[in-house]
């Protein structure tokens, strides 16, 4: 275990992406937000299907939103939506589609979160997902109640 804190974390392969996605999924709560970014191919998706699929079930279909702009899934105890931001052309728009109304309801996984230029929700976790060679890096930063929540990974 270990406290939510401003780091970087070494994933040596997709596996450990989407254990990190898990471990992730363990501690959220509603009103939490999750802001991925990093380039394509550095692991978002795979961590936030992770995610999904151990608050849901484990063959959950877990689509990408990049047309849909966001996808809703019912957890036993917890919603969670699932938004990519990258087509949006103001943030108004996020709003518009029910980012407000899902951080009421439950959790959310929010792609491209610099599409909102600013207007982040209080209580998320950062993560930067890069390429590292064959592996990838992931740089957590808390804010809000993430702060000192304490992780398994």
């Amino acid at each position: 275990m270990r406290p939510c804190r401003a780091e970087d974390l070494r994933l040596e392969d997709e596996a450990a992406t989407a254990r990190l996605g898990t471990a992730l999924a363990a501690v959220l709560g509603r009103g939490d937000a999750i802001c991925l970014t990093g380039p394509l191919g550095a692991g978002k998706s795979t961590l936030a299907r992770a995610l999904i699929r151990a608050r849901t079930t484990p063959d959950e279909d877990v689509p990408s939103p990049t047309f849909t702009l966001v996808q809703f899934y019912e957890g036993a105890d917890l919603s969670i939506a699932h938004f990519d931001l990258y087509r949006l052309t103001s943030p108004d728009e996020a709003f518009e589609i029910g980012l407000d109304e899902a951080l009421e309801d439950g959790a959310v996984i929010i792609e491209w979160p610099q599409r909102l230029e600013g207007r982040l929700p209080p209580h998320r976790l950062d993560i930067e997902l890069v390429l590292d060679g064959a592996a990838r890096r992931a740089r957590l930063v808390p804010h809000g109640a993430w702060e000192g929540r304490t992780i398994e990974f």
